[in-house]
């Protein structure tokens, strides 16, 4: 009996495998599980880096927040045994008022009284005034004050409490000149059990003394949440009292750099995701075009001979004529420059010439024959422009803008753009306008093709006919209509009226490229029109627009 062993290998192949194929079976599910997979990648390594770069913000603010503090400790002591020594000086100096004076003019506007207690805190002597608002001491800051020095907060004051010789000192100082630099603006001052003694200017907004507790003397940076808002505060002993210094920033201008690169996370994460999403869907529209070639082919394969090649006929002349739209616009986009620029240079110089714009050219001749080098010109001009413009129509490269809009308005304009070349011709020019009529069309296009059938009718009208424009409406249509006095249509000419290139000679008149006719019905059925061409030889031509009535 035959033993099969498992092998790992072959198991994590046929995983993979069926992974495979359900992946290719099920492509746009595949590529939108992708396309999570890696915008949740993005997503995740940005925050993972703004994280990272925040704590670092932080640990940048607290390390400069800590050497802050240090500074600011370090000076707060030495103005603390400076105002300690002018208290000395007053307690052991001889008191009269020129002392009294010097000491305080050198103590400064923060120095508001000096006072020396006995042992058991009755008042000896007072620099200034007696000093009430300080007096009494309860028994405990006095045994503090003689066991040590002491940092007291009574009021709006600091008061700095030392012995000396059994004497207590009390040095009575303003608390808001306390911190008066600028780089103390931000900076606090607290005693050794964390009551807040003196606060800078930045901080005004505190609602109180005790709502920031900064409890011990020991180094250090945190944040605090506060009425005012979010700070980072580092402390620092100040050497020799018992008292703690802090320098403090707001949260939101230590991490003001921080806030500054968030758009470059967003982009760093919503940059890749778009970029990711748009080749998506340019690989599953290819994969999928190469998927239904590949099912055609196995579908022709499946089918018997005849129709398979039939298949493959109807798929190359699929294929032929992609090819054919895509040269077509090819030769539109380029021909439109390349054929119109260099006409537009021969006819503008040859005017130039003709005009005599720098001179005489002369001769007589060179200005004959500049003008007919500039008549000649124009005449190219017009019938390149009239192929060109039904290249562009056929490529369905104009852009059609249905709305309701005046046909009589329109017609009127066209009729007026035409009156002066034939008068020249001695063409008589009648017009049969009714009141607004409102149709759904292209007023542009509208125009383009009654221009261009009123060219026709002036082009074979002999001189002294006529021209009648005229036009009616019944409940559903609009109906234009061009009537002239020429040489008219036979039966099988109106059969190929409005094709392509098709010129009808006539006796005396100067055949165009067999366009106009074509642009005006193109024009006209793709406004959801139609154009009716109609007339007998030597009796005339109709040509009869219907437009959709709004």
């Amino acid at each position: 009996m035959a033993s099969f062993a498992y092998s790992p290998a072959a198991a994590v192949t046929r995983t993979l495998s069926g992974t495979m194929k359900f992946a290719t079976r099920n492509v746009r599910w595949t590529v939108i599980i992708s396309i999570l997979l890696i915008f949740g990648s993005f997503v995740s390594a940005a925050i993972i880096q703004m994280r990272l770069d925040r704590m670092h913000a932080l640990d940048q603010a607290r390390a400069i927040e800590s050497r802050r503090a240090a500074e600011m400790a370090s000076d707060l002591a030495e103005i603390f045994n400076r105002y300690a020594s002018l208290g000395n000086a007053f307690a052991n100096a001889q008191l009269n008022t020129e002392t009294s004076a010097a000491l305080s003019e050198a103590g400064g506007a923060a120095l508001t009284n000096i006072a020396v207690l006995d042992e058991s805190g009755h008042l000896l002597s007072e620099m200034k005034r007696p000093p009430d608002e300080l007096l009494p001491l309860d028994a405990e800051t006095v045994s503090r004050i003689t066991a040590g020095r002491a940092v007291l907060a009574i009021g709006p004051s600091i008061v700095l409490a030392l012995s000396n010789s059994g004497h207590i000192v009390l040095v009575q100082l303003n608390r808001s000149r306390l911190l008066p630099s600028a780089g103390m603006e931000d900076a606090v001052l607290a005693d050794e059990d964390g009551r807040l003694l003196a606060i800078g200017r930045n901080w005004r907004d505190l609602p109180s003394f005790a709502a920031l507790s900064l409890g011990g003397r020991k180094p250090q940076a945190r944040i605090l949440d506060l009425p005012l808002g979010r700070r980072l505060v580092a402390l620092a002993p100040v050497a020799g009292w018992p008292v703690t210094a802090g320098a403090s920033i707001e949260v939101g201008e230590a991490l003001s750099d921080w806030y500054g690169a968030l758009p470059i996370y967003f982009f760093f994460i919503l940059g890749p995701a778009f970029v990711g999403g748009g080749l998506a869907v340019v690989f599953v529209r290819e994969f999928e075009r190469r998927a239904r070639a590949v099912e055609a082919v196995r579908t022709i394969k499946s089918k018997k001979s005849d129709e398979a090649k039939l298949l493959i006929q109807l798929a190359e002349a699929e294929r032929h004529a992609v090819e054919a739209d895509r040269s077509k616009a090819e030769f539109l986009m380029h021909m439109s420059h390349e054929l119109r620029t260099p006409l537009n240079a021969i006819i503008g110089f040859s005017e130039v010439i003709a005009q005599g714009l720098f001179g005489k050219a002369g001769h007589p001749k060179y200005e004959e024959y500049a003008r007919d080098i500039g008549k000649a010109g124009r005449t190219l001009h017009e019938k390149i422009g009239d192929i060109l413009e039904f290249a562009s129509l056929e490529a369905g490269n104009q852009p059609i803008r249905l709305a309701t809009i005046d046909a009589g308005a329109i017609a009127r304009e066209a009729v007026e753009e035409i009156e002066g070349r034939a008068f020249s011709r001695k063409i008589r020019v009648t017009a049969e306008l009714s009141d607004p009529v409102r149709c759904i069309a292209d007023a542009h296009c509208l125009k383009r093709a009654l221009n261009n059938l009123l060219n026709n009718a002036l082009r074979y009208t002999p001189e002294g006919g006529s021209l009648h424009v005229q036009i009616r409406s019944d409940d559903t249509s609009v109906h234009l209509s061009v009537r002239d006095t020429g040489l008219g249509f036979s039966s099988s000419e109106a059969a190929r009226a409005g094709t392509p290139f098709a010129r009808f000679e006539r006796t005396g008149a100067a055949t165009g490229a067999g366009l106009g006719l074509a642009i005006a019905s193109g024009l006209v059925r793709r406004m959801g029109g139609a154009l009716r061409i109609s007339g007998r030889p030597g009796d005339g031509t109709v040509a009869e627009l219907k437009l959709r009535r709004a």
